[in-house]
């Protein structure tokens, strides 16, 4: 339990802290002179490209019914199959086949949460790498990922509240639509927790394992890969 949420914390402290440094831009500042500089325009991406809504349509299909999240939902029915909860379940295969089912619709709920708040907000969720080349910057950024997302046509960055509330989504609908009687909110927010960190790993995975445009792993998001033209800056790479 500590060392979730010293996890859930640290995520917490490295999206805020990146975030509020490139706001403090905006607010004025003194120059030589004396007079005071207001700097509002948020930093371009002049590398990004916006996905087309073909693009984040066929990543919203993948994310949710894709080989991942079932893969992701049979090991997660396995732990509960392990510790046989929820207990009324119990065990076997017919145990096991309500375990998968349940954290597999736990993840579309979610993604579907995530994508469809994202659209309402105008956010690409979307993961890109970063196109640092030490370890803990592109660690941290893999971090900051999971609750930022891109706006605008030149992709800002911005705290993302469909990142935040979609994992918790899932796990809500769970325990007050299939889950046993006893489970509660408290319990909805713990596995919630879970959810979050699983999107961690998954950003971390597509930071450090990915291997080229046509891997399988790089289909989780299509615009993730770099070297794609850009039409703002096109003498420059891209993070896409």
């Amino acid at each position: 339990m500590k060392i979730r949420r010293t996890m859930l914390l640290a995520i917490a402290v490295l999206t805020i802290l990146p975030l509020a440094k490139a706001q403090s831009l905006a607010h004025s500042s003194e120059g030589a002179s004396g007079t005071v500089v207001v700097t509002t325009a948020p930093p371009l991406d002049l590398t990004y490209v916006r996905p087309t809504q073909k693009t984040k349509l066929r990543n919203y299909v993948f994310d949710a019914f894709g080989p991942y999240p079932l893969a992701g939902a049979a090991s997660a029915a396995g732990i509960g199959q392990a510790y046989d909860t929820p207990r009324e379940w119990k065990q076997g295969a017919r145990g096991y086949g309500m375990r998968i089912g349940s954290a597999f619709g736990i993840a579309a709920v979610s993604t579907t949460t995530r994508y469809g708040l994202a659209q309402a907000f105008k956010e690409d969720t979307l993961y890109y790498r970063c196109e640092c080349k030490r370890v803990f910057p592109r660690f941290t950024h893999a971090v900051i990922s999971t609750l930022t997302a891109r706006r605008g046509e030149y992709g800002h960055r911005v705290f993302s509240f469909p990142a935040l509330i979609a994992p918790y989504a899932g796990s809500m609908t769970a325990v007050y639509a299939w889950y046993p009687g006893r489970y509660n909110g408290k319990d909805a927010l713990r596995m919630g927790n879970y959810t979050m960190l699983g999107y961690v790993g998954g950003n971390l995975a597509l930071e450090f394992l990915y291997s080229g445009p046509h891997s399988l792993l790089s289909r989780m998001h299509l615009n993730n890969g770099r070297g794609a033209p850009d039409p703002v800056a096109p003498s420059q790479g891209s993070t896409q």
